[in-house]
């Protein structure tokens, strides 16, 4: 008996000695079968690391932190199995732990991923909708939930996205972008998620890592997909290896904090000194987000495989990529790489916040910008700011100048040339970080139309801001919780529910249903996918395109002015061709185009042509 005790007492301080060990699973037959554990415990640096089943320790690495010991394992041909662990000090075994290979999912390295067919709904996921008011706040996180505070924590979660899933997909929504829903352990202002304090472990105010797979199997019942915002830039300073660095250059350090300059053109400005570049791509994004030190191979791995772990483990079907463009940029390199050689048709939307086509295309793949350095990002996509510049104000400048009105729009296609892929960029009216479309033009619906039928019918993948579509305004100059206010309706109590038609009101409805009839016409137009583009100088603000292939026109003639205007249609004859005319998808009405247009202020047609 008092063996038997004293065993049971030696494996169960055994056992603590292993506190963390991450990735916590894995998955076998992986194109990159080499695989690097983190086994985290009170002075476990002091042990030996020895593997079951013949899989071969490729190569263990013991920093200056005792508590830390990462074992590199090889996988090839080692079958979905259990493993053993066995830690020794002094040639006698000291404790174990079993480690799980797991089978990957059919056909995973195939998966397909989001598109130009796609269009994509951002949501902040706590300001979406509250489908478990019980996990409000959890006696594991700091902050609690406080929907009277505008940046506190308001209770929307994972459970509110799943119950709105019709909803969205009723809008003509394909694809799904939630801000990050990782662990956020800041004392305050904790809802935005950008400061992760665990890589592994759904915010329990969200709900948990099941609920996070429902989800995701939820939308591949309605073929959408399920895109993940990574942030592989910083992590949040309540991050619990934050509090115990494996290494002092886990993060960089100054010693401490130094503020990022945000000068991102000193990546590749070949003036740029190279303290700039320095506290462009090492300082801190903010004091409460360290950032991380992509040039230690220990935390590049890191990442990778945290990355590679939540798309195998929640079936994901793209990533967006926060502040792409403020990492080390040979690290932020390898990380896609290594993705994308795991999973070739994964896609990937880097962040990148600049306000010239050149300098946003050298972060995308195959660049020719980036190219002339020798650099390639391997990064699919990125965000097209220029093009949402240009949304921010022109639908308000009635009369066209030299840099004014449409020629603004104009103006951004003609730099097309310098991407290596325009189909690739994801555009946008708005998103979390920006001014809101509708405050900016006072809920003019005539105006929201103009935007969503341009964002419908250009190149790139479009992208939706939550509560657009019955909107939903804000002012950014009032702070981020304005432009991040509660969805109407995700509430119990809400006196409005935006959601379905009988709860909205006239003024949302009409909002909704234009969105809605050009995002469903969109799903299944090739012609607006990947045709090509052809455009017209605009003309006293009016600006004619095209989108056409071998099967198929779609002509948009948008006129910008606040006075109607009668365009004359043998100047289009180029892509008219035999066409007599063309149907509108907003009004279902027939337009003649034989010899002119005519149209009122303020008002786009989108024609298929006939």
């Amino acid at each position: 008996m008092k063996k038997t005790l004293l065993f049971l007492l030696l494996s169960i301080s055994a056992f603590a000695q292993i506190d963390k060990v991450e990735p916590p699973f894995w998955y076998a037959g992986m194109h990159n079968p080499e695989l690097q554990i983190m086994f985290y415990g009170k002075n476990i640096a002091q042990y030996e690391a020895s593997v079951s089943n013949n899989v071969v320790i490729k190569n263990v690495v013991k920093t200056e932190n005792p508590n830390y010991i990462f074992v590199t394992i090889d996988t090839k041909n080692v079958p979905a199995s259990d493993l053993v662990f066995s830690f020794k000090n002094k040639n006698k075994v000291a404790f174990t732990k079993k480690y799980a290979l797991k089978e990957r999912r059919a056909n995973s390295a195939q998966r397909q991923s989001f598109d130009s067919s796609d269009m994509m709904y951002l949501i902040m996921p706590d300001r979406f909708a509250n489908g478990n008011p019980n996990n409000d706040s959890d006696k594991s996180t700091t902050e609690k939930a406080n929907r009277s505070l505008p940046g506190g924590r308001h209770g929307g979660d994972i459970e509110g996205i799943t119950k709105n899933l019709d909803y969205l997909e009723e809008l003509g929504v394909t694809a799904l972008w939630s801000t990050p829903l990782c662990e956020d352990n800041d004392k305050g202002y904790s809802y935005h998620g950008y400061g992760q304090s665990d890589l592994y472990r759904i915010d329990p105010r969200y709900g948990t890592n099941e609920e996070y797979l429902k989800l995701s199997a939820e939308m591949k019942k309605r073929d959408m997909k399920l895109i993940k915002d990574y942030v592989t830039n910083h992590w949040g300073a309540e991050h619990w290896m934050f509090k115990d660095l494996p290494s002092y250059d886990w993060f960089h350090q100054f010693p401490g904090y130094a503020q990022s300059n945000y000068r991102m053109t000193t990546q590749f400005d070949t003036n740029a000194s190279a303290i700039d570049a320095k506290y462009c791509m090492d300082g801190w994004f903010v004091p409460s987000m360290p950032d991380l030190n992509q040039s230690n191979p220990l935390v590049l791995n890191y990442i990778t495989q945290n990355a590679i772990w939540w798309i195998e483990y929640a079936d994901l079907d793209g990533f967006r990529v926060d502040t792409y463009s403020y990492n080390d940029k040979v690290g932020i390199a390898k990380w896609t790489k290594a993705i994308t050689d795991e999973y070739p048709y994964f896609n990937i939307v880097g962040e990148v916040w600049m306000h010239d086509q050149a300098q946003m295309s050298y972060w995308q793949k195959d660049s020719p910008i980036s190219a002339i350095q020798s650099y390639n990002s391997h990064c699919p996509s990125v965000m097209d700011f220029t093009l949402h510049d240009a949304f921010g104000n022109v639908f308000n400048e009635d009369k066209e100048g030299w840099n004014d009105g449409m020629i603004k729009v104009y103006d951004n296609f003609t730099n097309d040339f310098l991407y290596a892929n325009t189909n690739n960029l994801l555009i946008f009216a708005e998103n979390h970080d920006t001014g809101r479309f509708n405050q900016n033009y006072k809920n003019d619906i005539q105006k929201y139309t103009m935007a969503m039928a341009l964002l419908a019918t250009v190149r790139g993948i479009p992208q939706l801001y939550y509560g657009s579509e019955i909107g939903m305004a804000g002012d950014k100059g009032k702070g981020d919780a304005d432009i991040r206010q509660d969805f109407p309706g995700g509430w119990a109590g809400d006196k409005n529910n935006a959601f379905t038609k009988s709860g909205r009101t006239e003024k949302q409805n009409k909002f909704f249903d234009v969105t809605a009839k050009l995002f469903q016409w969109r799903k299944n137009k090739d012609v607006v996918h990947t045709g090509k583009m052809t455009h017209y100088i605009p003309e006293q603000n009016v600006y004619v395109y095209f989108r056409h292939n071998d099967k198929e026109t779609v002509m948009v003639v948008m006129n910008n002015s606040a006075e109607a205007k009668t365009i004359k249609t043998n100047r289009f004859q180029e892509n008219i061709k035999a066409f007599t005319s063309g149907k509108d998808v907003l009004s279902g009405k027939s337009v003649d185009l034989k010899n002119e247009i005519s149209l009122d202020g303020k008002s786009v047609l989108v024609l298929e042509l006939k």
